[in-house]
């Protein structure tokens, strides 16, 4: 059995190894998509025949699950990541381009169909690791462990696109898929230049803007090779491409997904059309344990243009010519429901932070003796509170469906095609085999990607009534009925030495197990009140990720107390990151006050044994003209490190009549290997609004099961004219590649807050900010 370990480690090659060989042949690459991404494992234990489920065009020729090349020289790159914005569709295709030797001119990119090949086993084991972390067992079971979930995932094809994976997750594979075509490609030029040099052979060959460059200026083109190409078998070594001035990796190339975006010509799920489409707006009712009980049909009818009505036993749907109608008939239809049980309120919400804060909790991370440093010392203790933190992405859930024969195509953006068609099979009872799930690119998700529901209730609507729907949530229905990042309150308590050092610190943090809520619906199918139900007191270590920083501190503990709260919570960017951070950065914050040390030489000296991390600090202090941190200046820093890659922020603001300006963001970021530096730059610059967002506003209260809120005008997003001024330096870096798209969204809060304090010596302890104090 093969060591899980080194094939990960093949993960972390450097581009620059020109001595490196692929091991793998034309059947290796057909069941897995090369040795990178783990495929050999067990092989002989668990044997399968995996071969590529994708269509050729006439022309075209299919090189593995990743690559297909037309006679005419367009190169397809096929992509199982969904794109919302993030720019995986340039990322991924780069990164095989080069390899390739391709022209990116010629370069195309389709969505990956739901197979094995494309499972997200990186995400998996991530996810997985905290559920029963390895070091908790011996190395073997670790290993066997593993070897199982990753086995589980891929008879599942459980494709994920989230947890900033992506490039991480599949830069090994599309490397090797590129270096195998790309020898395809030059065993087929060896037989047409032998011809004219008898002695040339393929690895002699390069290849350089789509074409086969030989010999006494000989070259032929990918397209005229294609074909031949795939009637080669591999050899057993392979060759990795001599990166030259040519490199297409690092390079700012042009994102391939922007020029339709900006002529309004690429097709999300509401721009499907077919004859004799009708659409759909639905209503849902509180969150909760929630039942119809009571509509008006007639009413609903009256209104021109409604053509019929689904009701299933929580939602109604009415189905009209336009959505406008069906919407406008919802309201006439006035469905009323009745909800048993807790409900999702500010005042339960709250009560079961801090009901659970009072109570022991379990330690989750720890490390030195946090209880002998905390004994007979002076202790210094601060609450925090994270409101729950909404999604609200710009496009609102949406699915298009059509039944023709028994089977069922749909068309709809999500984060986990394969687990979305499995729920979609349940619900209707067709077989899975019988779904064909076209996964669309998407106007944000940022985690409600994970969400099934719109895609289960547009299958249902066909499949009653026999006519191709296109389901559209409203805006209101979009926040009533999100799963937002949970809500969390943190006591920080910590003990200083003699030099106002932190001698110990521990973090006690309560929220609902949100994890193991968003794992049971996702891959359980539970409901929303099932997943509620079970995830009861659980331990979740994913909701105190974040927590134990990179600081020296010789005592450190984070312990996790189970909260009962009401409200179903799911996936969101950054996840308890995004609310670790800000209890860690403002407490070290305050704890520098007490020193009287500049917050920034506070935290360097806390960081001497992690040279990324104050690097990044070092940089965004002079990219932000940090002035120190004193009284007046209206500036704070926090830094912080996941999922590979680390972050330092400062942030410069004022308060004004109108309340808080923020008037600059500077950051600078250590991400690891870039493929693209203008998606890491973009990535940054949307994580650091979405952070200042969630920061400034982008919630909601509850009363009875309901958000208080329903349109994007009450969350307090930052407008146009109110985002800052933002500076970014990436650092180089030949690290493997790091997490991006979430790793923006953490500092910007505690920065914040830190800022204020310093223009107002007042401490903001909530969020979205507030001057309330926490109790």
């Amino acid at each position: 059995m093969g060591n899980p370990d080194d094939m990960r480690s093949r993960l972390t090659r450097k581009m620059g190894d020109i001595g490196a060989r692929a091991q793998m042949n034309r059947r290796t690459l057909l069941i897995g998509g090369g040795v990178g991404a783990g495929l050999l494992i067990g092989f002989a234990l668990w044997p399968r025949a995996w071969t590529p489920n994708l269509n050729a065009a006439k022309g075209e020729t299919i090189f593995n699950p990743f690559v297909k090349i037309g006679s005419d020289g367009r190169i397809t790159v096929i992509v199982p990541q969904t794109e919302y914005g993030q720019g995986v569709t340039t990322a991924l295709p780069q990164i095989l381009a080069d390899e390739l030797g391709a022209d990116w001119r010629t370069i195309a990119v389709s969505p990956a169909p739901i197979h094995p090949v494309y499972t997200n086993s990186l995400l998996v084991d991530e996810e997985a690791e905290l559920v029963t972390p390895r070091s908790y067992a011996p190395a073997f079971i670790g290993k066997a462990r593993r070897w199982l979930i990753d086995e589980q995932a891929r008879r599942d094809a459980v494709m994920l696109t989230g947890g900033s994976t992506s490039v991480r997750a599949f830069e090994a594979a599309y490397r090797e898929a590129g270096a195998a075509a790309r020898t395809l490609l030059q065993m087929a030029a060896e037989e047409i230049f032998a011809e004219r040099v008898h002695s040339v052979t393929w690895d002699v060959l390069d290849t350089k803007n789509g074409f086969v460059i030989g010999p006494d200026r000989m070259k032929a083109r990918f397209g005229d090779l294609a074909a031949r190409a795939a009637t080669f078998d591999l050899p057993g070594e392979i060759p990795f491409r001599d990166p030259g001035d040519d490199s297409l990796y690092s390079r700012e190339l042009p994102r391939l997904d922007v020029p339709a975006k900006v002529d309004g010509s690429p097709v999300f799920a509401g721009d499907i059309r077919f004859p004799g489409i009708v659409y759909a707006s639905v209503r849902q009712g509180p969150l909760g344990a929630t039942k119809l009980i009571a509509t008006d049909h007639k009413a609903a009818k009256a209104v021109k243009g409604v053509l019929d009505i689904v009701e299933q036993p929580d939602w109604v749907a009415v189905i009209a010519r336009d959505w406008w109608t069906a919407n406008k008939a919802l309201d006439a239809l006035a469905p009323v429901f009745e909800t048993t049980g807790p409900v999702a309120d500010d005042i339960a919400i709250a009560a079961g932070l801090k009901n659970a804060l009072d109570t022991d909790g379990v330690r989750t991370i720890e490390a030195g003796d946090i209880d002998e440093a905390f004994e007979g010392r002076p202790l210094i203790s601060a609450i925090y509170e994270v409101a729950p933190a909404l999604h609200a992405p710009m496009e609102t859930r949406t699915a298009t469906a059509r039944i023709e024969g028994g089977r069922l195509q749909l068309w709809v953006a999500t984060q986990a095609p394969s687990l979305c068609r499995k729920a979609v099979a349940t619900a209707t009872g067709l077989y899975e085999s019988h779904i064909t799930l076209f996964p669309m690119m998407a106007g944000g998700l940022h985690g409600i990607g994970f969400e099934h529901d719109v895609a289960v209730q547009a299958a249902l609507i066909a499949q009653k009534t026999g006519r191709p729907v296109q389901l559209i949530w409203s805006r209101a229905e979009e926040i009533l009925q999100d799963r937002p990042r949970c809500p969390a309150r943190a006591k920080m308590t910590a003990t200083l030495d003699t030099a106002y050092n932190i001698h110990g610190l521990k973090a006690d943090i309560a929220a609902p197990a949100g994890h193991k809520q968003w794992s049971a619906r996702l891959f359980d199918g539970a409901s929303p009140q099932e997943a509620l139900r079970t995830s009861r007191g659980e331990a979740d270590a994913h909701a105190v990720r974040g927590s134990l920083p990179l600081y020296a501190i010789p005592h450190r503990a984070v312990d996790f107390h189970s909260a009962d709260v009401p409200l179903p919570v799911g996936h969101w960017r950054g996840q308890a990151d995004s609310y670790s951070c800000f209890f860690t950065e403002a407490f070290v914050d305050e704890m520098a006050a007490k020193s009287a040390l500049d917050p920034m030489s506070y935290r360097l000296q806390m960081l001497m044994q992690e040279p990324e991390l104050a690097r990044c600090l070092t940089q965004a202090t002079m990219l932000g003209e940090w002035e120190g941190g004193a009284k007046g200046t209206g500036q704070g820093l926090a830094c912080h490190a996941m999922r590979g890659s680390y972050i330092a922020a400062v942030v410069t603001a004022r308060p004004t009549e109108r309340g808080l300006r923020v008037e600059r963001i500077a950051a600078a970021v250590d991400v690891g290997r870039v493929v693209n530096p203008a998606l890491v730059r973009q990535q940054i610059e949307g994580g650091l609004i979405f952070g200042l967002a969630a920061a400034l506003g982008a919630s909601t209260g509850y009363s009875k099961g309901l958000a208080n809120i329903r349109s994007l005008s009450g969350l307090r997003l930052p407008s146009l004219a109110q985002s800052p001024e933002i500076r970014i330096e990436i650092i180089q870096s030949d690290r493997a590649p790091g997490g991006v798209s979430e790793l923006a969204v953490p500092p910007v809060a505690p920065a914040l807050a830190n800022a204020y304090f310093s223009a107002t010596g007042q401490r903001m302890r909530r969020l979205p900010f507030s001057l309330k104090p926490v109790t």
